[in-house]
Protein backbone atom coordinates (compact mmCIF):
# COMPACT_ATOMS: atom_id res chain seq x y z
CA UNK A 1 0.00 0.00 0.00
CA UNK A 2 1.52 3.33 -0.95
CA UNK A 3 1.95 5.78 2.06
CA UNK A 4 2.34 9.42 0.57
CA UNK A 5 3.01 10.76 4.09
CA UNK A 6 5.63 7.90 5.08
CA UNK A 7 8.33 10.33 5.32
CA UNK A 8 6.46 13.58 6.83
CA UNK A 9 7.60 13.85 10.89
CA UNK A 10 4.67 13.41 13.27
CA UNK A 11 3.18 15.99 15.42
CA UNK A 12 1.63 15.82 18.64
CA UNK A 13 -1.71 17.26 17.13
CA UNK A 14 -1.61 14.61 14.20
CA UNK A 15 -3.72 11.03 13.99
CA UNK A 16 -1.97 8.18 15.68
CA UNK A 17 -0.27 5.82 13.86
CA UNK A 18 -0.53 2.47 16.45
CA UNK A 19 -2.81 1.30 19.12
CA UNK A 20 -2.11 -0.51 21.93
CA UNK A 21 -3.82 -2.24 24.83
CA UNK A 22 -3.68 -1.12 28.15
CA UNK A 23 -3.52 -3.35 30.83
CA UNK A 24 -4.18 -1.05 34.55
CA UNK A 25 -1.63 -0.82 36.67
CA UNK A 26 -0.99 0.97 40.48
CA UNK A 27 2.74 0.69 39.62
CA UNK A 28 3.83 0.37 36.58
CA UNK A 29 3.53 3.68 34.13
CA UNK A 30 2.71 3.00 30.53
CA UNK A 31 5.59 1.78 28.31
CA UNK A 32 4.46 4.87 25.53
CA UNK A 33 2.88 7.87 26.86
CA UNK A 34 -0.51 7.64 24.27
CA UNK A 35 -1.48 10.40 21.96
CA UNK A 36 -5.35 9.96 23.49
CA UNK A 37 -7.67 6.61 24.92
CA UNK A 38 -10.11 5.01 23.31
CA UNK A 39 -12.97 3.67 25.02
CA UNK A 40 -13.86 -0.07 24.04
CA UNK A 41 -16.27 -0.81 27.18
CA UNK A 42 -17.51 2.04 29.76
CA UNK A 43 -17.06 2.85 33.12
CA UNK A 44 -14.79 4.75 34.94
CA UNK A 45 -10.79 5.31 34.31
CA UNK A 46 -8.61 6.48 36.37
CA UNK A 47 -5.60 8.43 35.04
CA UNK A 48 -2.22 9.90 36.92
CA UNK A 49 -0.69 12.79 34.97
CA UNK A 50 3.53 13.87 34.53
CA UNK A 51 2.88 15.13 38.09
CA UNK A 52 1.64 12.76 39.69
CA UNK A 53 -2.08 13.73 39.89
CA UNK A 54 -4.70 10.86 40.02
CA UNK A 55 -7.78 11.82 38.55
CA UNK A 56 -11.06 9.25 37.57
CA UNK A 57 -12.99 10.41 34.50
CA UNK A 58 -16.31 8.40 33.75
CA UNK A 59 -16.07 7.22 29.90
CA UNK A 60 -18.55 5.54 27.62
CA UNK A 61 -18.11 3.46 24.52
CA UNK A 62 -16.67 5.17 21.42
CA UNK A 63 -15.34 8.31 23.61
CA UNK A 64 -12.02 10.09 22.54
CA UNK A 65 -10.72 10.79 25.77
CA UNK A 66 -7.16 13.41 24.61
CA UNK A 67 -5.84 12.89 26.95
CA UNK A 68 -1.68 11.67 27.34
CA UNK A 69 -1.81 9.45 31.03
CA UNK A 70 1.67 8.37 32.16
CA UNK A 71 -0.23 5.76 33.96
CA UNK A 72 -3.58 4.24 33.72
CA UNK A 73 -4.36 3.14 37.44
CA UNK A 74 -6.30 -0.32 38.44
CA UNK A 75 -7.87 1.00 41.63
CA UNK A 76 -10.69 2.98 40.42
CA UNK A 77 -10.63 1.90 36.45
CA UNK A 78 -13.51 -0.72 35.70
CA UNK A 79 -13.94 1.21 31.52
CA UNK A 80 -11.28 -0.63 28.80
CA UNK A 81 -9.89 1.66 27.18
CA UNK A 82 -7.04 1.44 24.31
CA UNK A 83 -4.07 3.86 23.22
CA UNK A 84 -3.46 5.97 20.04
CA UNK A 85 0.26 6.16 19.79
Amino acid sequence: MEDRFKDRQSGISDVATRHAAIAPSDSTDLPTRPLALYCIASGNVALRDETGTDITYPVTVGQVLPFRPVRVLATGTTATVVGWI
